[in-house]
């Protein structure tokens, strides 16, 4: 059956509804080597062209799936199958907790987008644990997304990324640290240099394992550089950029002033973003481009403005399970038709000029 015949199916669906009956046939296919096998012969790109090593891991594409879609880190194995050269499981914290009240997830589909409200809702660190040491290690690169608990307030909020990470580091290549959702209270105001410092200083110790800072996309430029500035120097491993978005006026179609946009909405906000960022930071850390790709197009444009690495969320959900492999071949005709020989020659070449 094709995605699209599929999706007008699943599209009847309460959204959470279908996001839990997609988990259910990815949970099923995890326990059928036989499907992994049929799908990873038709999704997994092995090209040359593509490999890179950063921070001593080798990744076989760019292309990742961001964290929100396997919370609970129980499909990690056929996602690595759809073709996700890394995947973010999370957003975990400390303590179970059911997120928000619902409804908090909204298509809005004439936009290519959808609307998040969540909350974090995941089953806690010890049983996400426990999923995740199922799988891990992969041949995709795994990413332990963490946030803290919604209880837990602000002045103890690095006591809950401590503990996370001391818990993830056996089972993840690498974290991002989600200080960026609109969806826990006040959980942006921890996006400020001072706090930011404080952060890193604390963190990295805890691990040999790369730290990533995840941003949101409503600052200034000068805000954001701010930021990235304060993380880079305090030996952040790198950022990505971004989050969802609460810049409600990015459509009339809007369900609600609560939660973040994601999807073709944030598009041109996420775009330029990275491109002020990088004229500031490329080369001094690891940019990772996410928000609104949804193409090859559109992905080799962030790759030539900087980001090393993409990350995919909404379009998987409007374009299907062939999103990472139709990127990825339009990327190696892409690449190639300029002339290069490997994605990192591309990387950051309109920020050189």
């Amino acid at each position: 059956m094709k995605y699209e015949t599929l999706k007008k199916i699943f599209f009847q669906l309460d959204p959470e509804n279908a996001h839990s009956l997609a988990m259910k046939g990815l949970r099923f296919a995890n326990n059928n080597p036989w499907i992994l096998n049929v799908v990873g012969r038709n999704y997994l790109q092995n090209d040359e062209i593509l490999k890179q090593n950063l921070w001593g891991i080798n990744f076989d594409n760019p292309i990742g799936l961001a964290g929100g879609f396997d919370k609970d880190g129980v499909a990690l194995k056929a996602l690595q199958s759809l073709g996700f050269g890394h995947i973010e499981f999370g957003t975990v914290t400390p303590k179970p907790q059911p997120g928000n009240e619902k409804p908090r997830l909204f298509r809005l589909v004439k936009n290519e987008s959808i609307q998040n409200a969540m909350g974090f809702n995941n089953a806690g660190m010890e049983v996400v644990k426990k999923n995740v040491s199922k799988f891990y290690p992969l041949n995709s690169v795994i990413v332990a997304n963490i946030g803290k608990n919604k209880i837990t307030p602000n002045d103890e909020a690095l006591n809950d990324y401590e503990i996370l990470v001391k818990e993830f580091d056996e089972v993840c290549d690498m974290f991002v640290v989600n200080l960026s959702s609109p969806n826990t209270p006040n959980l942006r105001d921890l996006q400020e240099s001072e706090y930011i410092k404080k952060f890193f200083e604390t963190l990295k110790p805890l691990t040999k394992k790369p730290i990533l800072l995840k941003i949101s996309p409503d600052f200034t430029y000068d805000q954001a550089i701010e930021i990235c500035t304060a993380a880079v120097e305090n030996k952040a491993d790198g950022i990505i950029i971004n989050n969802t978005s609460i810049d409600y006026s990015l459509s009339p179609n809007i369900k609600e002033h609560k939660g973040g946009i994601s999807g073709k909405l944030i598009t041109h906000k996420s775009r330029e973003l990275l491109k002020a960022i990088s004229k500031e930071l490329f080369g001094k850390t690891t940019l990772i481009s996410c928000g609104g790709i949804d193409n090859a197009e559109e992905a080799y444009e962030r790759i030539k403005y900087g980001a090393s690495l993409i990350q995919i969320y909404t379009s998987f959900i409007f374009k299907g399970p062939t999103i990472a492999r139709d990127i990825n071949e339009g990327l190696i005709k892409l690449l190639k038709k300029d002339g290069f020989s490997n994605i990192k020659e591309a990387i950051g070449i309109e920020i050189k000029k």
